[in-house]
């Protein structure tokens, strides 16, 4: 057996300004599942994160509200923490760039890179808040955009028209913090001369520590010519000050990557068997993997390998890129309930459901993945509940029954036990090169084999003939070594659930090489339920929470307002409105999914309305004309698709539905004549 691997692996730093969503958790559990892998396989594998803690949007957020940018980040690093740790993301240390680790390896980074000629300064102009008395980033510059004039735009690019431009180019700027008109001001900077390491970079990013496509695009840059890297900014900054000069400090994105080194060194000075030089000096023979977004990759795989080459340590051994995150094929939303919080997910749904359907989707490719959540509920409770866990719950019953819970030393499937030790070695292939998805369709097709064949041999009906229960206990007993080997392959993925499962085969915990084993004359523990399916409602109640944080106006009620979203206006004649007010309205074709009474509401219904390309929730008030909503399902309605949403006592409701009549039983939905097909809009 080959020696265990030495493998130091991070993830990118969360930033201290806010809370973790499911987008910053697709990068966590991935990194995760694969140091579970590592470990699982006997290897040394150490992960280490921190939040990124500096910068002026913390500092400016501090200031907002009232306390030290120190308590703003001690505060966020608790909840980041409270949430990785629920997610089941498993880190060996997390820790906080603002560190002293951190300060000391920054400075000598810096110093190093200063004296051997890697530091070039020079004077710049920028835009300076008379009134705050600081320089201002471009996000904190506003103005009219000099192309198309549009006002209200930030200091680097227009929304509207999509011009980019400097900020010295906007018209009319203010001070996105004070409000104040910004003054043109010289300051000396300091830059990391990144040309110098032009030639090395061409080199290693061809090396095979990328994925084709990022060393690609990488080439692109290289290929356009490397220009200098500003690594300072003036003081008043959330920083670490660079050393000799007083009021200038490090750049956030000079000293979050050495955060990495940073957590390491601190861990290191808690565990005395670990050599900090051994897995970072530049002989160093340890693996090193840094697990990142799509979105940070000339930082990671330009700025920081240069860095760490000018100052005498080894650079990584892969960088490992993934893609966005997109909910039901769109962005993340708050007004569809799609910007989901990690937070607001545990509240409602196991973590161990969204690790799997991550793990299901995930290639080794940069690709976005998409959380489509009616796929989500299907496949976790095909895959897992009616698949996996449902090789245990057929088989437990009749071994605790017929032998008192004793497995038989009996193999009654030879060929497809020899199938599950032969697939072991593609699975864990799969999971070295980060291929989750192939690695779970591979499981999965084993689960599948496994049903079938006791289907096939149908124990329940056996044990009903008599002396056939000797043919049932072989057969239970095969399908719960077939399951525990489905348990070892699944455990990166689902440390709950093997943890469950070990509890119920009564062994210690599993590792990847116990698959070639076999219990035989074996005490089963008592068999309880290990997972269960997911609810819908549950789904619907996450989502419905995550619009909460819109700031939509809600009656005292929580009904909706006679004019807002259901409630039909009885007034005979409204104030006349300009024809370009009306041409705004998107009236769009709606098919009602679903018509459903609101508990606690006296006139609304839940409209569940098909436009086309989405779903929407609606809540209407005309549940007095239609006592029975089922009615409703299957017609074709009318209804304003660009409506605000509106936050109410019983949810948000995403639209209005269009309907006559002097009220009670009297109302009357408005349907498009035939043909009309839903998401067309009505012109």
């Amino acid at each position: 057996m080959s020696e265990p691997r030495k493998i130091l692996v991070t993830s990118a730093l969360p930033y201290a300004n806010g809370s973790i969503h499911l987008g910053h958790m697709l990068e966590y559990i991935q990194t995760d599942m694969w140091v579970r892998f590592q470990k699982h396989r006997g290897n040394q594998c150490i992960y280490v994160c921190a939040d990124d803690a500096h910068g002026s949007a913390i500092m400016l957020r501090a200031e907002k509200e009232g306390i030290t940018p120190e308590q703003l980040i001690a505060n966020v690093q608790a909840e980041h923490s409270a949430d990785f740790a629920e997610f089941l993301v498993d880190f060996d240390n997390f820790h906080s760039t603002h560190a002293e680790e951190n300060r000391e390896l920054s400075s000598q980074i810096y110093l190093k890179l200063r004296d051997a000629g890697h530091i070039a300064t020079r004077s710049i102009t920028q835009y300076f808040d008379p009134e705050k008395k600081m320089f201002l980033a471009d996000r904190f510059i506003k103005g009219t955009c000099p192309k198309c004039g549009t006002e209200d735009q930030y200091g680097d690019n227009c929304e509207k028209c999509g011009a980019t431009y400097a900020p010295t180019d906007l018209k009319d700027p203010k001070s996105a913090i004070s409000g104040a008109t910004p003054v043109l001001k010289d300051s000396q900077h300091f830059f990391f001369k990144l040309p110098d390491f032009q030639e090395m970079l061409q080199t290693w990013t061809r090396s095979g520590t990328l994925q084709d496509a990022v060393a690609n695009k990488i080439a692109e840059w290289l290929d356009a010519g490397l220009q200098q890297w500003d690594i300072s900014r003036d003081a008043p900054y959330f920083g670490f000050e660079i050393p000799d000069e007083p009021g200038k400090y490090f750049y956030v994105w000079l000293d979050a990557p050495i955060g990495y080194m940073a957590s390491f060194k601190n861990l290191c000075n808690r565990t005395p068997e670990l050599d900090f030089d051994a897995f970072w000096g530049k002989d160093s023979t340890a693996e090193l993997y840094h697990f990142i977004g799509k979105d940070i990759v000339n930082f990671h795989a330009l700025f920081w390998p240069a860095m760490l080459e000018g100052a005498g340590y080894r650079k990584p051994t892969g960088i490992n890129v993934h893609g966005y995150l997109t909910v039901n094929g769109q962005k993340m939303s708050k007004s569809r309930g799609t910007f989901i919080k990690a937070r607001t997910y545990l509240d409602h749904l196991s973590p161990e459901y969204l690790r799997y359907y991550y793990a299901a989707k995930l290639s080794r490719g940069v690709d976005d993945l998409d959380l489509n959540l009616e796929d989500f509920v299907q496949k976790v409770n095909s895959d897992l509940v009616g698949k996996v866990v449902n090789i245990a719950s057929r088989c437990a019953g009749f071994i605790h029954k017929g032998n008192a819970g004793v497995m038989v030393d009996t193999n009654a499937a030879p060929e497809l036990t020899e199938a599950f030790l032969a697939a072991a070695p593609g699975i864990a292939d799969a999971y070295e090169a980060r291929d989750f998805a192939r690695a779970m369709r591979e499981i999965m097709a084993l689960a599948d084999r496994a049903n079938a064949w006791i289907a096939d041999k149908a124990p329940w009906s056996l044990n009903k003939q008599e002396g056939k229960q000797d043919e049932v206990q072989a057969i239970c007993a095969t399908g719960v070594n077939l399951f525990r080997q489905l348990v070892i392959f699944l455990k990166p993925v689902l440390p709950l659930l093997a943890a469950d499962a070990e509890a119920f085969l009564n062994v210690a915990p599993l590792t990847w090489n116990d698959n070639t084993l076999w219990l035989a004359n074996h005490q089963l523990n008592e068999f309880k339920p290990l997972m269960t399916r997911i609810d819908p409602v549950k789904v619907q109640a996450m989502t419905d929470a995550s619009k909460e944080d819109l700031t939509a106006s809600q009656t005292d009620t929580g009904e909706a307002s006679p004019v807002g979203n259901g409630e039909l206006a009885k007034d005979p004649l409204s104030p006349e409105i300009e024809f370009d007010t009306f041409a705004a309205v998107d009236l769009r074709v709606a098919l009602i999914v679903k018509a459903e009474h609101v508990e606690g509401a006296d006139k609304l219904l839940r409209l569940t309305l098909d436009i086309g390309d989405e779903q929407r929730n609606v809540f209407s008030g005309i549940k007095s004309a239609y006592p029975d909503p089922s009615k409703l399902n299957g017609r074709l309605t009318m209804m304003i698709a660009n409506l605000k949403p509106r936050k109410m006592k019983f949810g948000i409701s995403e639209g209005m539905v269009m309907a006559a009549g002097p009220g009670g039983e009297e109302i009357y939905l408005l349907s498009p004549d035939s043909g009309a097909k839903p998401g067309q809009r009505i012109k």
